[in-house]
């Protein structure tokens, strides 16, 4: 398809520790694949939370398709996720443990065309972790400019 579209979550990393990652497709409709592809989105303030027995993504901006008529879609609709039964039940069975919860990490367009979120199994930082991994940061940056 040629298109690169890749959009991040950038506080998942800094918010969460990632432990597993999925790879998920996405049901949408035809004004939301459109500004996908335009880049028009955000997964900043998105979730992913189960509904009986259906992952659903929650929260994620999807900017409104310019040359839409009456019938674009809602910015920030639910959204189902489509992973294999087996993949469901691991994650349903981890999420009622304490702590942990499902973060979108990464949505993208693949080589077929079609849009994909990488969802993430994730337990939440403290702040002090919080301020580790800024140091860790930190330090990785002084490295990186006295190397060039």
């Amino acid at each position: 398809m040629g298109a690169n579209i890749k959009i991040k979550n950038k506080k998942a990393a800094f918010e969460y520790y990632l432990l597993e990652e999925f790879s998920a497709g996405i049901v949408l409709t035809g004004t939301e694949i459109k500004s996908i592809r335009a880049g028009k989105a955000s997964l900043n303030e998105a979730y992913c939370a189960f509904s009986g027995h259906e992952l659903f993504i929650r929260n994620m901006h999807i900017a409104p398709y310019s040359h839409g008529t009456y019938n674009n879609h809602e910015p920030k609709r639910e959204r189902k996720l489509l992973l294999t039964a087996r993949e469901l039940r691991k994650l349903k069975t981890r999420i009622e443990e304490r702590g942990f919860t499902l973060v979108p990490i990464l949505l993208y367009i693949n080589e077929k065309g079609l849009a994909k979120v990488d969802i993430a199994l994730a337990r939440g930082k403290k702040m002090h972790d919080k301020r580790d991994t800024l140091k860790q940061k930190d330090i990785q940056r002084e490295i990186d400019r006295s190397n060039i």
